[in-house]
């Protein structure tokens, strides 16, 4: 069906606004001041688009993004998660990709799951329940959120079987063929599903892809992760074919003659001492009442041609994966690690971003070049704290240029900082984890990077960079990836006020940044800084790719892209591609509303894939390490809260534990969906999203993956108490028996 792409960009355009509510196609086309054709041609697109899977027909023929499903009466469409232990689960109407997205749970009972497992797509059916209110039963699977599994290899009864990881099943999948691979008991292997296991944990059928490697070796952790979120291993020949091509081509003696030449630029880089790629630097110089700022970016659009299989590989990628002991990069190394890498002394083409802001701050100008610079310094964050502390001692093995640029840097930084946190932006870092390793690669320990002055500057001035980019293309109005981080939705606001309130903070609002930049600040340094920082996480939207202007929020800042890391993140280069069209005069792409959508979805995609990726590979280490503490106590927040449990992050590691309800102290729970809480109403315990507790460290399941931790204590239950229902009745028996008691004293002395 040929339909107007016009029309489908300003279809996709208004329904992808945060203020479209659901509307049928006659609505639409009011708000789109369609005539009589315009809105004929428009119930085509929607048919198309119907057809296509990008939108949904909801109930009343209401036009709905494909993803806020609205299902009838009796059937609903969601999310399943399936409870630790107990054969049930629960089902979130519509997808939600954010935990903290409350919504009305539908709790499926053991033996109504279908089969169900955790991330599904799912339909139900809604019933009565036995207990009152609505339960539901799982009728259909829509769509699987897996279908390839890591698994641990064992031979039973004379038959191969596979026990899944990170699965409840407690019985393995028959594979029937093991391809006649060298197979022996523990191994671990990579599986697709045939046939998934019923709600009892029968009948499962897998195929056998590979064998990964004996689990007693420390690396199969890393291959594991990377089998699971479909993290690929080496690039494609051809690509690399391409990637050397442009090795070859290359010539780094001499500035070529289309690039403006900065090489006299006093220019220094500053990264972590491990980091893994080079693709920014900084230069700066004081004038009469305003600085002068130059942010370089490496050049990576230079080598990697439109179209080309270079191209095509980094836009599948679209992002690459920092792993705790490898990196998943998303171009070649000969690339990355070299031409496009700022080393020290060498030149290199870069898009240097130049900014002039006066004293006040007001940038008065900016300016994108095709340039090509010489770093004069590599520094890493540790080397410029320990001068941050003690610049004289630095002067002689750096010499008074560099010394002098850093101070400038910080100063200039440091003044930035103060006046975007002044004009609302918000703080909420946490901290990135570090694992140590011993020299077989088995984990050793871990540490929390702090976000020092160090990482501050550069932060920054990235910060400064991406702005000035965006403006500049804004105010082309031209089509390109923004990095969007909406408002968070009242109701979640609401629901984080009562809680801020609940803990005993005075305050009135958290409808602006100020408000919420104020509960940070008021919980800074105490026992509730982890509990409020987490909650206020929470309760934010996920900043993703597209090309919505909606601004950032968390930044507060109207335009923002990503452009400071080509070499790790496709969106960055795809703005560089741009603006090296702009910057060589030629016609701009005219890349449809539509096309940046969907290359937006896709990128965010693969950025939430890799981050859970890393995230799991952490946990997974972490698990193997404390497999050996078992008994040991940890402080722990509440990161999440079900009806049949709590998931607690520990402070000092990165790891979730599991708290059964059942583990609970002893009283008779219920969940609320209002403030996210277990409330008992016999004893009065409550456990609630940001509470903080010590935890004892009782179980570690590395086949599903988890830590099982028992309640040592609830700090935050002495800041919230709960006024028992049975408490307030035994009060008031002994108030009623104490007045009786004086009735009759009284009535003795009158005798």
């Amino acid at each position: 069906m040929d339909v107007s792409p016009e029309l489908t960009d300003q279809l996709l355009r208004h329904i992808s606004s945060s203020l479209y509510r659901p509307s049928k196609p006659k609505n639409i086309a009011k708000a789109l001041k369609l005539d009589s054709d315009g809105y004929r041609e428009l119930r085509r697109v929607v048919k198309q688009l119907v057809l296509e899977g990008r939108v949904v027909y909801g109930s009343n023929h209401l036009v709905i993004p494909a993803g806020a499903f609205e299902g009838g009466s009796d059937y609903v469409r969601g999310t399943f998660r399936r409870a630790m232990g107990g054969g049930f689960g629960f089902v979130r109407p519509g997808e939600h990709d954010d935990e903290s997205e409350i919504a009305e749970h539908i709790f499926v009972p053991p033996g109504s799951t279908h089969g169900a497992l955790e991330g599904d797509m799912v339909e139900v059916k809604l019933q009565p329940s036995r207990k009152g209110g609505q339960e539901g039963v799982v009728v259909k699977v829509l769509e699987r959120a897996r279908r390839q599994f890591t698994g641990t290899f064992r031979m039973i009864n004379g038959h191969p079987a596979v026990f899944l990881d990170g699965t409840p099943y407690d019985q393995p999948v028959s594979i029937g063929d093991v391809r006649g691979l060298p197979l022996s008991d523990d191994d671990k292997v990579f599986v697709e599903m045939v046939e998934y296991p019923d709600d009892d944990g029968h009948g499962g059928e897998a195929v056998l892809l590979e064998r990964l490697g004996s689990s007693s070796n420390p690396a199969i952790d890393t291959l594991t992760i990377m089998r699971q979120y479909a993290l690929p291993d080496a690039f494609p020949e051809r690509v690399l074919e391409e990637a050397r091509a442009q090795a070859d081509a290359f010539n780094d003696e001499e500035v070529p003659e289309n690039r403006k030449d900065l090489t006299k630029l006093l220019t220094i880089t500053i990264d972590p001492f491990d980091a893994r790629d080079f693709d920014d630097a900084i230069s700066l110089q004081r004038e009469e009442g305003r600085w002068r700022l130059w942010v370089h970016i490496a050049d990576v659009s230079s080598f990697i041609p439109a179209g080309s299989a270079l191209d095509e590989e980094a836009r599948n990628r679209a992002t690459s994966v920092y792993l705790p002991d490898r990196v998943v990069p998303m171009i070649p190394e000969i690339i990355s690690n070299h031409l496009a890498s700022l080393q020290p002394d060498r030149i290199r083409l870069v898009k240097t971003v130049e900014i002039e802001i006066l004293d006040d701050l007001t940038v008065t100008h900016s300016e994108v070049h095709n340039a090509a610079i010489l770093s004069d310094k590599r520094l890493n964050y540790e080397q410029v704290d320990k001068f941050l502390a003690n610049p004289d001692s630095h002067r002689e093995p750096w010499g008074d240029a560099v010394c002098d640029l850093l101070s400038q840097m910080h100063t200039l930084a440091m003044k930035m900082r103060k006046a975007r946190f002044k004009g609302g932006s918000l703080s909420m870092d946490m901290p990135d984890v570090k694992l140590n390793f011993d020299r077989s690669g088995k984990v050793r320990g871990a540490y929390l990077v702090e976000n020092t002055e160090s990482h501050q500057i550069i932060e920054e001035f990235m910060l400064a960079g991406n702005q000035a980019v965006a403006t500049w293309l804004d105010d082309l109005e031209l089509n390109f990836l923004h990095r969007i981080h909406e408002p968070p939705q009242r109701r979640k606001l609401r629901d984080l006020l009562a809680f801020v309130r609940d803990i005993g903070l005075n305050i009135d609002s958290l409808e602006s940044r100020f408000e919420i930049q104020r509960v940070l600040d008021l919980v800074a340094g105490t026992p509730l800084e982890q509990a409020v920082n987490f909650s206020v996480l929470k309760s934010m939207n996920k900043a993703v790719y597209g090309p919505q202007r909606e601004g950032h929020y968390a930044l507060d800042m109207e335009h923002y892209c990503h452009f400071t890391s080509p070499i790790r993140r496709y969106p960055d280069l795809s703005v560089h591609r741009l603006i090296e069209k702009l910057l060589e005069g030629k016609k701009t792409p005219d890349e449809s509303f539509s096309e940046l959508l969907r290359l937006g979805h896709h990128c965010s995609d693969m950025e939430r894939n890799a981050q859970q990726a890393e995230r799991d590979l952490i946990e997974l280490k972490l698990l193997h390490f404390l497999k050996k503490k078992v008994g040991e106590k940890l402080e722990a927040v509440v990161s999440r809260v079900f009806p049949d449990g709590i998931h607690a992050r520990c402070i000092k590691l990165p790891v979730d534990g599991f708290l059964p309800v059942t583990s609970l102290p002893r009283d008779r729970y219920r969940f609320e969906r209002q403030g996210q809480q277990l409330v008992g109403f016999r004893e009065g315990h409550r456990f609630r999203l940001g509470d903080l507790l010590t935890v004892q460290i009782a179980k570690i399941d590395l086949q599903e993956r988890q830590l099982f931790v028992d309640l040592v204590k609830n700090h935050s239950s002495e800041h919230t108490p709960v006024v028992s229902t049975r408490g307030k009745s035994d009060k008031i028996r002994a108030g009623t028996k104490r007045k009786n008691q004086a009735r009759e004293n009284k009535k003795r002395r009158k005798r």
